[in-house]
Parts: structure tokens; C-alpha cells; sequence
């Protein structure tokens, strides 16, 4: 029960960083399940990557109903969903599979390289870009692959991804962030289900456990975050955004420095 309640505030706080700052909730979800699980006793190997399916699983809810706000203003691109669809969802499968057979230690090292990452782009109102690229479908499906890939890996909806490779296809900026959106869901969905079938033997996991996907968790914060998400969205427009973005990247460094020290 107590994972549960502190799930919501967790979600309430995931879901008003998400609509504020234009960034996946898992930046803060991942770090911040690791500390819950590993306060709750839960065995040292599984707590990494329970926290990482866990946001996944939560990620299914916040882009779904991101999906549905930027199809009605039209700004999805379908048909580059489509292209990159099938990629991403091999990606998916295959990052969950990896990251199960990786050591806890490794998955904490390559999440807080992420977090760094995002502080650093965060502190320095960086803009990711790439080149201006020609389509073609081999290379969208091998980046898709790896988007999906290192997105089931982090627990991420792998925005901060796919974003910089729409804009690459010289897409303006509210369709590759309308359509990041949409590509979120087959990561969360098939990582998801992957974790939950890769996990489904394990013997030492916690009840209520759904292979590595922890259900008390998963469902406070999947229902708190769905209603302050749209206010962070709302925030963004009368708070200094590209300001507290500066506040926010400290909050990424500390969580960062806390995983190295855990």
C-alpha cells in the first residue's frame, strides 16, 4: 500500500515535469522507483530493472493520451509512424531481452549516462540535431530499431531519440514532437510486454509482480500523472520554462549523483 501512495505523488510530480518540460516521464520515474524498491527490500538484481519495466508500463497511459491531444490538431505524421513502426517494435523486444541479461550495475551505469545527458542539454539550452539526411527505408528502419532498442533499455519513451532524427527529414518542430509521441507507444506497449513475459519466471520477485512490471506502482503512478500532465502543459505557457529547464537539469544531476553513490 505504501508503494502505492507514494506512486501517485510520484506520478503527480512525473506527469507536471512532462507536460512543462517536453520530456518522458522516466527521466525521473527509473531514479526514483530505484530508491522506493530498494527501500522496500525488494532483491538487489531485480530492483534496476523493475524500475525500468515499471516506467514503460506507465508510459502505454501518459502517450496514449498524449497521441489522442496532438491527432486532434492534426499534427501527427502517420505515414513516418508507420515507417517507423516495425522497427522500433523489433528494437523494443530485442532491448528488453538485453537488458535482463545485463548486470543491475551496468543498467544503473547507462541510465545515469542519460540522465547526465539530459541535465547537460538541459543546464545549456542545447538543441539536439542532426544533418539534413534523405529518406529512405533501410535507414529508417535501422535508427527506429535503435530508438526502440535503447528506449526499453532506459525505461524511456524515446522522444529525446526520435525527435532529432524527424527533424534530421527537415520536419518542422510540432510534427517530430507530435509524431515522437506517437512512436512512444509501440516502445512502451512491446517493452513492456516483454518484460512482463521475461520476467514471468522468476521466482524472487515481489507479489503483485507482474514479471518485472510492479503493478502497486505502476498504477499509481499510470493514474495520477494522466491528470497533471495536461497542467505541466498548461504551466509551460505561463511559467519560464527555458529557465526552470535550469532547475530541473540539477534535479537530474542530483538523482545522478545519488544512483552512483547508491
Amino acid at each position: 500500500m505504501i508503494v502505492f501512495l507514494l506512486s501517485l505523488i510520484l506520478g503527480m510530480f512525473s506527469g507536471v515535469i512532462a507536460g512543462l518540460f517536453g520530456v518522458g516521464g522516466g527521466l525521473v520515474i527509473v531514479p526514483i522507483l530505484v530508491l522506493l524498491f530498494t527501500a522496500q527490500d525488494f532483491p538487489a538484481e531485480f530492483v534496476m530493472i523493475m524500475a525500468i519495466a515499471t516506467s514503460l508500463a506507465t508510459i502505454i497511459v501518459t502517450s496514449i493520451a498524449s497521441l489522442l491531444a496532438h491527432h486532434r490538431l492534426g499534427s501527427v505524421l502517420w505515414d513516418k509512424v508507420v515507417s517507423l513502426g516495425p522497427g522500433i517494435m523489433i528494437g523494443a523486444a530485442l532491448g528488453a531481452v538485453i537488458a535482463e541479461n545485463l548486470d543491475a550495475d551496468v543498467l544503473r551505469f547507462l541510465f545515469i549516462i542519460f540522465l547526465l545527458y539530459v541535465g547537460v542539454q538541459m543546464a545549456l539550452h542545447l538543441e539536439p540535431t542532426l544533418p539534413p539526411i534523405e529518406h529512405f527505408k533501410a535507414l529508417d528502419f535501422g535508427v527506429a530499431g535503435l530508438i526502440g532498442m535503447i528506449s526499453t533499455i532506459l525505461g524511456i519513451g524515446g522522444g529525446t531519440l526520435t525527435v532529432p532524427f524527424l527533424v534530421s527529414y527537415r520536419h518542422p518542430m510540432r510534427n517530430a514532437v507530435a509524431t515522437a509521441s506517437a512512436c512512444g507507444l509501440p516502445i512502451a506497449v512491446v517493452g513492456t510486454l516483454s518484460y512482463a513475459l521475461l520476467g514471468s519466471n522468476e521466482a524472487q520477485l515481489p507479489d503483485w509482480s507482474l514479471g518485472y512490471v510492479y503493478m502497486p506502482a505502476f498504477l499509481g503512478i499510470a493514474l495520477s500523472s494522466v491528470f497533471t500532465a495536461p497542467m505541466g502543459a498548461k504551466l509551460a505557457h505561463k511559467l519560464p520554462a527555458q529557465e526552470l529547464k535550469r532547475y530541473f537539469s540539477l534535479l537530474l544531476f542530483v538523482m545522478a549523483a545519488k544512483m552512483i553513490w547508491h
